[in-house]
């Protein structure tokens, strides 16, 4: 069984940072590229950055750009995400995908082949 999960989540004041990863199991995620969705109440989940399997392709959404950092650990199974500067914006619930495409594609695709639980971080001002 394929499992991805996520850990680090919490609750900060704003400015503060967090550093969210999160690691599959059941399968080996060489080729996939992952990434990071948050949903906050009442939204809809959005996108907040993606990285392909080699680490060499990032993308992240434009309000977390410059703040928030994406990364694959040695394991291709591991993803991080730094997050800096946190604001009452960012507060919602943190997902975890992996997909067999590329780091642009994430961002765009509607379905993605595997998600996680979410992590819920919360950001008081």
């Amino acid at each position: 069984q394929v499992q991805l999960v996520e850990r680090g989540g919490g609750l900060v004041q704003a400015g503060d940072s967090l550093r969210l990863s999160c690691t599959g199991s059941g399968r080996i995620f060489s080729n996939f590229a992952m990434g990071w969705f948050r949903q906050a109440p009442g939204k809809d989940r959005e996108f907040v950055a993606a990285i392909s399997w080699t680490g060499a392709d990032t993308l992240y959404a434009d309000s977390v750009k410059g703040r928030f950092t994406i990364s694959r650990g040695s394991a291709s199974n591991t993803m991080y995400l730094q997050m800096n500067s946190l604001k009452p914006d960012d507060t919602a619930v943190y997902y975890c995908a992996a997909d067999y495409s590329a780091a642009s594609d994430m961002a765009l695709k509607g379905t993605l082949d595997y998600w996680g639980q979410g992590t819920q971080v919360t950001v008081s001002s």
